[in-house]
């Protein structure tokens, strides 16, 4: 059953994450679920797969990840300083890791570091399922995303931004998925929830998906459809229907999500199994 479509705050143009004064990343914790990167698991009927990356290297594959670099706040007033370095980003036991740390100002001038790593100038697809599976960090302040952007070097938002999932620390069972383009962009982006139950998001590796076709998105968590968007469910353009790039990354602050506060436990992980990219034949 679908969400009833509405309107709701989310300045979701750009995302961060936090740090520890150490100079050695923190341990992660072990995941709950082992992945799963065998071809069989690839498949999905109906589907082909044209690219993925299942983090099974030494190192962040940069034949297929850029990052961006910065302590801009990133049009969200966001507090993170985004890093390359392996404190930040780095693939641990075939997983991504993106972790959010406290710093010491002396590092960046910022009072946390994360990463934000993108496909942009290496991949980019029109249509298609494009899903991962994570497990999010979770508390006050901390907001991961997984996101695409287009790639016609329009800018924000006459490119458009389609949020797979994006989720805040002060709605710790609560999923967004939202939609920007010219006439309905930042705090007028058109989206929908989905709330589970408690516990769900930070214990556990779930996917997170859209199956996006020409004129209609459909959002994912697992096989459970919670959404879906056509032209006429938004009051202008429908611009979704040229090639986009993916983002992932987690922010630390910000004016939707807000400030870390005496409730926030850092560091923070993002913990990324897989992501998948799924096209018709």
């Amino acid at each position: 059953m679908y969400k009833k479509i509405h309107i709701f705050l989310c300045t979701a143009f750009l995302l961060g994450a936090c740090a520890s004064p150490t100079l050695v990343p923190a341990a992660t914790p072990v995941p709950t679920q082992p992945p799963s990167p065998t071809p069989e698991a690839w498949e999905r009927e109906g589907w082909n797969i044209v690219w993925h990356d299942e983090f099974d290297g030494p190192e962040l594959d940069r034949t297929n990840w850029n990052f961006d670099i910065g302590g801009n706040g990133w049009g969200n007033a966001e507090w993170q300083y985004y890093s390359d370095r392996p404190e930040n980003v780095r693939i641990e036991d075939g997983m991504l890791v993106i972790e959010a740390r406290e710093e010491d100002v002396s590092f960046s001038g910022k009072p946390y570091s994360s990463a934000r790593i993108k496909t942009q100038g290496l991949h980019a697809w029109t249509y298609g399922r494009i899903e991962a599976r994570m497990k999010l960090p979770y508390g006050q302040g901390i907001w991961p995303a997984f996101w695409m952007l287009g790639d016609n070097n329009k800018g924000w938002p006459a490119s458009g931004e389609i949020d797979i999932l994006e989720h805040i620390g002060r709605d710790p069972n609560t999923i967004y998925a939202t939609v920007h383009a010219p006439g309905y962009s930042g705090g007028k982006g058109v989206g929908s929830n989905l709330v589970v139950a408690e516990g769900t998001l930070k214990n556990d590796f779930h996917v997170y998906a859209i199956e996006w076709q020409e004129n209609e998105i459909r959002w994912y968590f697992d096989e459970q459809e919670y959404f879906k968007l056509t032209p006429a469910d938004v009051p202008s353009d429908w611009i979704f229907d040229h090639d986009f790039f993916i983002i992932m990354n987690m922010a630390v602050g910000g004016r939707w999500p807000g400030y870390p506060d005496e409730t926030t436990v850092l560091p923070q992980f993002m913990t990324v199994d897989y992501v998948r990219v799924y096209q018709r034949p």
